[in-house]
């Protein structure tokens, strides 16, 4: 919850705005603004305060515990021009929590965090517990001393100024190890699934007991925990349920009949009698691959009314497939931000690459080839993700859109995690600047024939003409290919008027964009290239004050005309 105090009436004005757009996340407190601050600070794991930042310091200055513990506190100047970033900028997450405010007032977030000013991602931002030296880490890493990264898990990380040697040392490990004092930090990846199987009625203590115990023996940190996993029959099983809750990890169960398909190297017939499978335990751990570190263990409590097993499931590298939009920067999305800096590898086309160079994070490898080059590009996004890396692969528009997505995930298999995040194609941007062409059904068709024959291309182009639905051609014309449109056009005319509007964008959104409204029988393909979209309107597609419109045919308009 996001505690929010002001004192003056801009200051309540601003603060009912943010309580009007995120009802469910924040909470008003009124009253004497010392007691407010108080009240919310006690009660909210964030504040936003519309005061100064001068008596903002003074009123928390006695309430601060620690940054392991305080709330993030965002400070927004009577004028609303600022969100500053106070306390818990990393820990509270009051830096993004600036950055969301800044953009729903209109004020400018001030992140004064070092790692967050130089685009070092820091060590207690990357979602991953961690233990030891941050600040004096992070302070190595900014100071560009070397600074030693031991990946054991090969656990897909951001891009870090790493050495191979240094004074200081990231390690990335489920090993139950200390960090070395005042000079190391451990990150714990989730890699180990615990199955769990339990009697009914099986106390939480002693399922808690069972599974700390066994990875304590083993030399495993329980803060590497992914989940607990169980047959679904223990799906409501108080012990089981509990031990997940404590341990901060869902639960995850599996059929009885998945299990029963799992080669286990302890089966037994008590819990194929009791719920169908010869295995719950290791099975339940084993069910999706990985190595077994501890075999089915019982707890000590006798009559035993727990099991567990231990697995490593293998570290799996991280594909986003990142939609760039058609080329403005403000219609690259917050998502796409995200994972572009997120990326330690990013894969692209050169020019797109260009576009984005300078959101990405120092030492971020980039792989970049020119046209023509996009199964290679595939290949490799898929192949650096498979080495355990995270990678951004990125396209224009919709990267599922006549893009990159397509032939990265025909190459990829269920070996690495896959993310799709979407972009603003070039049909929309396209269609925003005309009016409104696609309010009906639409369909977009690429007269490319470089790998999609033409006979196919024809027959959609026939299907679309025939279904009397508004289209929009993707690479409509080129040097070499400068017949399909003509083509593609006369099919079109054969069951539209010939003053069909047809609307001609180029470089949608780009700072030379250029747009204009035309016909079915005026329009002039040589006037069109590859950087052009073209949207040919349906029979109900008007022109209406210089836009084209498409009615979506609400049956409350039938008597408007």
């Amino acid at each position: 919850m996001i505690g929010l105090i002001s004192a003056t009436a801009a200051g309540a004005a601003a603060r009912d705005r943010l309580a009007a757009a995120w009802p469910d996340r924040t909470r008003v407190y009124d009253g004497p603004v010392g007691n407010a601050v108080r009240r919310a600070f006690a009660e909210c794991e964030q504040l936003v305060c519309f005061l100064a930042t001068g008596a903002v310091v003074r009123l928390i200055a006695p309430l601060l515990g620690g940054k392991a513990s305080d709330p993030g506190v965002v400070c927004v100047d009577e004028g609303g021009r600022f969100a500053v970033s106070l306390v818990g900028g990393h820990g509270g997450g009051a830096n993004e929590l600036a950055r969301e405010v800044g953009e729903l007032l209109g004020a400018e977030p001030v992140v004064t965090t070092a790692t967050d000013a130089v685009g070092v991602p820091g060590l207690d931002t990357l979602g991953l517990p961690v233990e030891g030296a941050v600040a004096a880490v992070s302070r190595a890493l900014l100071d560009g001393e070397p600074v030693a990264l031991h990946n054991e898990s090969r656990w897909p990380l951001p891009p870090l100024p790493v050495a191979g040697e240094g004074a200081y040392g990231i390690r990335v490990t489920d090993r139950l190890v200390e960090p070395l004092p005042e000079r190391e930090v451990v990150l714990r990846p989730p890699t180990l699934v615990v199955g769990v199987g339990a009697s009914k009625g099986a106390p939480v203590e002693e399922v808690l007991e069972l599974i700390e115990g066994s990875l304590r023996e083993a030399g495993l940190s329980p803060k590497s925990i992914a989940h607990l996993a169980t047959v679904d029959a223990k799906a409501q099983e108080p012990g089981i349920v509990a031990a997940a809750e404590r341990l901060g990890v869902p639960l995850v169960t599996h059929s009885a009949e998945e299990l029963a398909a799992v080669a286990v190297p302890n089966p037994s017939d008590a819990p194929l009698a009791a719920v169908g499978t010869p295995s719950v335990a290791e099975a339940a751990a084993l069910v999706h691959g990985g190595e077994l570190l501890v075999p089915k263990r019982k707890s000590a409590a006798q009559p035993a009314m727990a099991t567990c097993a231990v697995v490593r499931r293998p570290a799996r590298g991280r594909l986003a497939v990142v939609g760039l939009g058609p080329g403005a920067r403000d219609l690259l999305t917050p998502r796409a931000k995200a994972e572009l800096q997120r990326a330690s590898v990013l894969v692209g086309l050169d020019q797109y690459v260009d576009q984005i160079r300078d959101l990405l994070r120092p030492g971020t490898r980039i792989l970049e080839s020119g046209l023509g080059a996009e199964e290679e590009r595939a290949r490799t996004a898929v192949a650096e993700a498979r080495e355990g890396r995270a990678v951004a692969l990125i396209g224009s528009g919709d990267a599922g859109v006549y893009a990159m997505a397509s032939p990265a995930l025909a190459e990829a298999s269920d070996d690495i995690d896959v993310i799709g995040v979407p972009g603003v194609t070039a049909a929309l941007a396209a269609a925003a600047i005309l009016g409104a062409p696609l309010g009906h059904d639409h369909v977009s068709i690429s007269l490319s024939d470089l790998h999609t024959p033409w006979e196919v291309i024809e027959r959609r182009v026939r299907a679309a003409a025939e279904a009397d639905i508004v289209v929009t051609f993707y690479n409509p014309r080129s040097r070499g290919r400068d017949w399909q449109l003509p083509k593609a056009l006369a099919i079109l005319a054969e069951h539209r008027e010939p003053a069909t509007p047809v609307g001609v964008v180029r470089n949608a959104s780009r700072p030379d964009e250029s747009a204009r409204l035309t016909t079915l029988a005026a329009l002039d393909p040589a006037t069109v290239d590859m950087m052009t979209v073209v949207t040919v309107g349906n029979t109900a597609t008007r022109d209406i004050a210089g836009r084209m419109v498409t009615p979506r045919g609400y049956r409350w308009q039938e008597g408007a005309e």
